[in-house]
């Protein structure tokens, strides 16, 4: 097990204001239930089910339910399902991924739990693809046995979602709102969650309470100008954890996805690892293949790896991009195994029988996030947090591929689990307290949101993206905390301004932890510290605002 001593960095001056917007809890419209569940992702959606057992269930997601990196997962579910397969193998792949910071047994918890809760999913008729009547199951790389399941080949995330969603909708005690926009999470004097501010377009702002809350707001992929995820992947929940006390950790660890596919002014488009798993090879401009160069695993070595031979790659060959060359491949295999990249690839007229598939690396997964325990609980009371937003100490350093819905799904039935099992739970028994927050008005120039973030986008990508250094990293905060004069001291009407405001937090987060960690390990690399140093850093950086927060108890 990784030490369980912590490098904890201390709050630093210029601290974001506790709420972004003026609250007055006594004339704000109000609405109770006796769960809130903030995203409809997978980890909120199986949350809500399994809360809904005994309780009164909200759910609140920022978009609409498909616009969540569940639904746009091409990947699939990773878990023991072949009888020549192990829970132990399973395990120590994920811990050699880890890097030596995960948490054993979290692993074991998650892992073990796996094949139940993907069986529930087949009751509830999710329809994974199958092989002699069986799940179908493919290898990955880091993987050693093929344990991932797909869902109509390349749209695993969809099928699942679309399950749960129905399953969801089934449950009278569940209720969802879409298109509302969660600010802040509110607390009492105790440190306690009492529910959140938010707003929608038709009735402005709104408070909602709730005895107990899970976070599942999924990732911050959007803080980077080349990216995997869907918009509103902002950050979001990590910067209103943050503001309201909680204790953060491994926000250094971003995860790059190696291959998205690169065509200059459309947006990036993930070309799933199980492209790879299936053969497919990665070659330069030149057409040579160059993985075995980097690893001796080629190409179903760990994604960090891969992202960074690419990228070394273009620097020797002065290139923008990559291929991928399944040339190889039977087309009509293709088309079926990879329905949503097949139609991709047409429509920007790539024959894979002669072409081969521009790609670079996106940031795509954010393995750090709001420490939790075992019982998905954080340091603030009454509040949980599942799927990409928590850090439970799963994926360590560096997250095996496709463990993230595995982690989603267990995480989020175990909260769901811990809220129905409070006896406390019913809203009508909460102690609602009166909420005043007012904010000064500022004199100061207003920046332009749109610039700020794409400007935001850009700096990360170059000084906190795939490699580091000291420089770049300090240079990274102080850009940040100069565009935070003059955004974070303002109260904004509507998402794109909130949006902005966690964009600018979690940023300035991530640069912190990632001048924090002077060595490389798992998805932090670090070109002025290119080894990995136990002596010093095999433990976990943690971040706090210092607003009464206590570590969750086991």
């Amino acid at each position: 097990m990784a030490s369980r001593q912590e490098n904890i960095i201390e709050p630093a001056a210029g601290e974001p204001r506790r709420y972004l917007v003026n609250i007055d809890s006594a004339s704000t419209n109000q609405l109770f239930t006796d769960c809130l569940v903030v995203g409809a992702g997978i980890a909120g959606l199986r949350a809500a089910i399994e809360a809904a057992r005994k309780l009164k269930v909200l759910v609140v997601c920022k978009g609409k339910l498909e616009n969540s990196n569940t639904w746009k997962a091409q990947g699939g579910i990773a878990s023991v399902l072949d009888s020549d397969d192990t829970f132990e193998s399973h395990i120590a792949d994920t811990l050699k991924t880890g890097c030596g910071i995960c948490d054993k047994d979290v692993v074991a918890q998650v892992v073990r739990r796996g094949p139940e809760l993907i069986n529930q999913l087949l009751n509830w008729d999710t329809k994974f693809d199958r092989t002699d009547g069986q799940i179908a199951i493919t290898l990955e790389g880091g993987h050693s046995h093929a344990r991932v399941a797909h869902a109509h080949g390349d749209e695993t995330g969809r099928i699942i979602a679309q399950a749960l969603v129905k399953k969801a909708g089934q449950n009278r005690n569940i209720r969802v709102l879409e298109n509302f926009y969660a600010i802040d999470l509110l607390t009492d004097d105790d440190n306690k969650c009492v529910g959140i501010i938010g707003c929608d377009g038709q009735r402005g702002a709104q408070i909602i309470w709730a005895p107990n809350t899970i976070l599942a707001t999924g990732g911050a992929g959007r803080l980077y100008r080349e990216t995997t995820n869907p918009e509103i992947a902002t950050g979001d929940g990590i910067a209103m954890a943050y503001r309201a006390g909680a204790v953060l950790q491994d926000l250094e660890f971003m995860q790059f996805h190696p291959t998205t596919l690169y065509i200059a002014g459309a947006s990036r488009a993930l070309i799933t690892e199980a492209l790879r798993g299936e053969g497919a090879l990665l070659v330069d401009n030149k057409g040579r293949r160059f993985m075995k160069d980097y690893h001796e695993a080629a190409e179903l070595a760990p994604r960090d790896i891969v992202s960074r031979a690419i990228l070394s790659q273009m620097r020797k060959t002065k290139a923008t991009h990559v291929y991928l060359d399944v040339r190889h491949f039977d087309k009509d295999f293709f088309a079926k195994r990879f329905p949503f990249i097949s139609e991709l690839l047409e429509s920007f007229d790539i024959d894979i029988a002669g072409d081969l598939i521009p790609v670079r690396p996106s940031a795509h997964y954010m393995v750090g996030g709001v420490k939790t325990n075992r019982l998905a609980q954080t340091s603030i009371g009454n509040l949980y947090a599942a799927g990409e937003v928590a850090a439970t100490g799963l994926h360590g350093a560096n997250r095996l591929g496709s463990n993230s819905l595995l982690e989603g799904l267990v995480f989020g039935m175990i909260a769901g689990q811990a809220v129905s099992e409070d006896t406390s739970a019913g809203s009508s028994h909460m102690n609602r307290p009166l909420i005043k927050h007012h904010i000064p008005h500022s004199d100061r120039t207003r920046l332009d949101t749109d610039d700020v973030r794409n400007a935001l986008r850009a700096l990360m990508w170059r000084n906190v993206g795939i490699t580091r250094s000291d420089t770049p990293l300090a240079e990274a905060q102080e850009i940040i905390r100069f565009w935070q004069r003059y955004v974070m001291d303002k109260v904004f009407d509507s998402p794109e301004g909130f949006e902005c405001q966690n964009m600018l937090t979690a940023s300035l987060l991530i640069a912190r932890a990632a001048r924090k960690r002077r060595e490389s390990r798992g998805t932090h690399f670090r070109r002025d510290f290119p080894d990995t140093d136990d002596n010093n850093f095999k433990k976990h950086i943690e971040i706090t605002s210092g607003r009464l927060a206590k570590p969750p108890h086991s």
